[in-house]
């Protein structure tokens, strides 16, 4: 269950438990104000009756108030009944309306509930001692009253303290929601930084978190330094293994060529031969493992600045010049005239234009030409890298850019199918594209696009 679930249902939860509460509450202050009401006034009329006792030589008399009564009538239309006795004889009113078991004088009515007739009432009930033939006479009053009233103030109280208890658990059901979405928030947001960040960037999280989550965001920093520190041990070793593997298998092939040269059979050149291709492949594999490595490492340290495209790519044509003459092919550049400024890292870019340029001058037959270019496309600026080589095989561009990933069509081609890997990564680094597609005539149209400065 979510974590937003949970505390909604726990707040649902306390706010069903307090309307409940706030329901009986009211409806018991409530029941206890009617009751208290109805025993005041109940209370008043039965001691009107008794202050209208009088004894004399020959009983008691009483003059039975009227307004005693029309109070009673004022609050609702029960019933009335009263009932006066003197030493357990009824003198008048109704002779079987319960009476308190041991009446005494008392300046103050009791108050208590019976049944009678039928019907549930209540009843106050209060003794006076009055003087017949100057002896002392006990004499109880007693008035009650049906208790409909009362029970129909309750109910319209229960409806409303009913209404009061769904009225704020609806309040609080909303206030649940927006207490949730406000505890939730922080986390929401730390995730939101997280999940905003490329998967090479492995800085440490500085995104300003409520107290309760430093120890989420302390631990999370210290996950990332120890990834970063393992990757960087990773790429240290890769590139080491890359200086330490291409010495040695330099001097394999020197020694190899020499033997070539000095055999004298045709089985034993054919063997150096095989020897100098795999010891080749196997140096240019290091190579790119390690230009890899290099592209991997400084992902999230990228030396950002200012790149002059026009000025790389010349640099560049004269760097392979010599190689692409050995091949008989020549390399042109067209869109270079003044400065073509991107901001990026300048140890990258470099590494992915010689990945092109070397795979072009690879897959490209005897007297072709590379045609190399820069253009502007609107915020960004297109390098273009063009051959008549072999194509892309029936290949798309997505499959070759996958690491080790190479064409069926160049598998005499000493390659290590990292090179367009590489480039695709620079590309994806610095918010730029790669596009690989086939061009007409035959050869292949390599584009690395990058936001201009």
């Amino acid at each position: 269950m979510s974590l937003r679930r949970r505390l909604v249902l726990q707040l649902l939860g306390i706010a069903a438990v307090l309307a409940i509460l706030l329901y009986l509450t009211v409806r018991t202050v409530a029941n206890s104000a009617a009751e208290a009401t109805q025993d005041g006034v109940l209370g008043a009329a039965t001691l009107a009756i008794a202050e209208r006792l009088q004894g004399g030589e020959t009983g008691v008399s009483l003059d039975l108030p009227y307004e005693a009564f029309s109070i009673l009538g004022s609050i609702s239309d029960d019933r009335i009944f009263y009932r006066v006795d003197a030493n357990g004889e009824t003198l008048t009113g109704y002779a079987d309306l319960p009476m308190p078991f041991d009446p005494e004088a008392a300046v103050e009515p009791a108050f208590y509930s019976a049944t009678f007739r039928g019907a549930a009432v209540r009843i106050a009930a209060t003794s006076r001692t009055v003087l017949v033939n100057r002896q002392p006479l006990l004499v109880s009053v007693a008035v009650a009253q049906t208790r409909q009233g009362q029970e129909a103030i309750a109910q319209r109280t229960a409806n409303l303290a009913a209404a009061i208890g769904l009225g704020v658990f609806a309040f609080a059901a909303m206030l649940s929601m927006l207490t949730a979405g406000s505890v939730l928030g922080p986390i929401n947001r730390l995730a939101e930084a997280v999940g905003r960040r490329g998967p090479h960037d492995l800085r440490a999280v500085d995104h300003p978190s409520p107290q309760e989550l430093r120890p989420l965001v302390s631990s999370l920093n210290g996950f990332i330094a120890r990834l970063r520190g393992a990757l960087s041990r990773t790429e240290t070793f890769i590139a080491e293994a890359a200086h330490h593997i291409r010495t040695p298998l330099a001097t394999v092939r020197t020694r190899a060529e020499i033997a070539l040269r000095t055999s004298e059979t045709d089985a034993a050149r054919e063997t150096l031969r095989a020897v100098i291709r795999a010891v080749e492949e196997s140096s240019r594999s290091a190579t790119q493992l390690l230009d890899h490595a290099t592209v991997v490492y400084r992902s999230d340290r990228l030396a950002d600045g200012p790149v002059d495209l026009a000025k790389l790519l010349h640099g560049l044509t004269r760097f392979y010049g010599p190689t692409a003459e050995l091949r008989d092919l020549t390399l042109t550049l067209s869109g270079a005239d003044g400065p073509v400024m991107v901001q990026g890292d300048q140890l990258l870019v470099e590494s992915a234009l010689r990945n092109l340029i070397d795979n072009a001058i690879k897959y490209s037959p005897p007297e072709g030409e590379i045609e190399l270019g820069l253009e502007p496309r609107g915020d960004r600026v297109a390098i273009m890298v063009k051959d008549r080589g072999r194509g892309l095989g029936g290949r798309k561009s997505s499959d070759l850019t996958r690491r080790f990933a190479r064409g069926d069509n160049v598998g005499d081609v000493v390659g290590s199918g990292l090179g367009l890997t590489i480039v695709e990564e620079v590309a994806d680094i610095h918010g730029g594209a790669f596009e690989l597609t086939e061009r007409k005539g035959g050869g292949t149209c390599a584009e690395l696009l990058l936001p201009l400065r």
